[in-house]
């Protein structure tokens, strides 16, 4: 029974995600018309260039790269325009063409409709990120199956979720700590229903993993002001202010980015330790709640000594350079440690690994509860015979 209605349940929960997702994809978010109306995007194929202009200061080059562009698509497909490419001097903005590429072209237009401005933005990236979209996909649910499909669904409704509802409601002044904790827990219990179903199973993946991240949200919470933290140490923080978002409290959405980076990691240790008891238990109907509990504690113990060190590896593939840089020029680990930037990837690390750290108690505890059924009482036929037996030697004699 239990087998048929999970048969049943599992397309419909995934239809409703899916119509979940083709709702957030389309719904505007009411910053789509700050873009320009009067330009036009397309892709352009640069022809040829001149770097007369272009002045190079050792890795540096400066000054204006002429880009003569054919466009491929777009109302204006075919027509060959000349654009300007200006360079700053900063490695991290600065594009350098050159024949062959393909480039993001932004045209403005003239009140006539005429091209006015040719503005070469960017490499177009877009094909081959599409294209490692549609191989990942691909793969993902040709090893997985019916899971992979569930899998990418989970991967789809995430993206769409930050992306439609997170960054607009935090761009709006909405909370940044009670947005990313409500979505949080929104993300946790859609993706572990889908992959786990609407069973207990489930139900102890999800109280683990929220109770976990509501860990490292109070320890970011506290630990950010005592260390004397704030927001502009993530990119382009300071450029939002100066865009017309002076509102927005930089502070609180770090300790807010603090913990949704580390939820991922949670809610899959959650997920093994979950998993893992719930197959304990089936196999052995008759454990008792401890031993249950001993079972996950044991998982959990296993598996989180390896996700706290990926967590460390992920943080510190994002601050390499900076590592690099303090090392390079000999700068002792008691002044790279009080450096903010340095400060604030530890901070991330550390309070990302406590919330792994209970992660595993928490589901393990749940776990017990709800796997473990309390067993009925049963006559011991023994024990029975054994208490006539001693009731009718006391009995006194007839």
């Amino acid at each position: 029974m239990q087998n048929n209605r999970s048969r049943y349940m599992d397309p419909l929960v995934v239809a409703i995600f899916t119509v979940l997702c083709l709702i957030m994809a389309v719904i505007p978010t009411g910053f789509e018309d700050r873009v320009a109306n009067e330009a036009v995007r397309c892709r352009g194929e640069v022809l040829e260039v001149d770097n007369s202009s272009v002045q190079e200061l050792g890795l540096i080059k400066t000054g204006d790269q002429t880009v003569t562009l054919r466009l491929l698509d777009g109302p204006y497909e075919g027509r060959v325009v000349s654009g300007n490419n200006p360079l700053m001097g900063m490695m991290d903005r600065d594009k350098v063409f050159a024949p062959g590429d393909t480039a993001l072209v932004v045209l403005s237009l003239d009140a006539a409709g005429n091209i006015a401005f040719v503005n070469p933005q960017e490499h177009y990236r877009l094909g081959l990120v599409v294209l490692l979209i549609g191989l990942f996909a691909l793969f993902l649910i040709g090893f997985g199956g019916w899971t992979g499909v569930k899998a990418l669904l989970s991967f789809v409704l995430t993206a769409l979720a930050l992306w439609k509802l997170l960054v607009p409601l935090m761009l709006k002044g909405v909370d940044p700590i009670w947005l990313t904790l409500g979505l949080v827990a929104f993300l946790t219990a859609a993706i572990l229903f889908l992959v786990a179903g609407f069973n207990r199973r489930g139900v102890a993946a999800f109280t683990g993993a929220f109770l976990g991240v509501l860990t490292s949200c109070l320890l970011a919470i506290v630990f950010t002001h005592k260390l004397h933290l704030h927001g502009a140490v993530m990119p382009f923080a300071e450029t939002l202010l100066y865009a017309g978002f002076n509102h927005l409290d930089l502070t609180r959405i770090y300790i807010a980015a603090v913990f949704l980076a580390a939820s991922g990691a949670v809610m899959d240790l959650a997920m093994d330790v979950s998993a893992s008891m719930y197959e304990v238990v089936q196999k052995k109907p008759h454990i008792t709640r401890m031993e249950a509990l001993a079972s996950g504690m044991t998982v959990a113990r296993a598996v989180v000594g390896t996700m706290t060190t990926t967590l460390l590896f992920a943080y510190s593939g994002g601050f390499i350079t900076l590592l690099m840089a303090f090392k390079a020029q000999g700068v002792p680990l008691t002044n790279l440690f009080n450096v903010i930037y340095v400060a604030a990837e530890v901070l991330k690390t550390l309070v990302g690994s406590f919330g792994l750290i209970m992660v595993g108690p928490f589901t393990a505890v749940v776990g017990a509860v709800l796997f473990v059924r309390k067993p009925e009482r049963v006559p011991d036929k023994a024990c029975d015979g054994k208490l006539d037996e001693d009731l009718a030697m006391q009995a006194p004699s007839s």
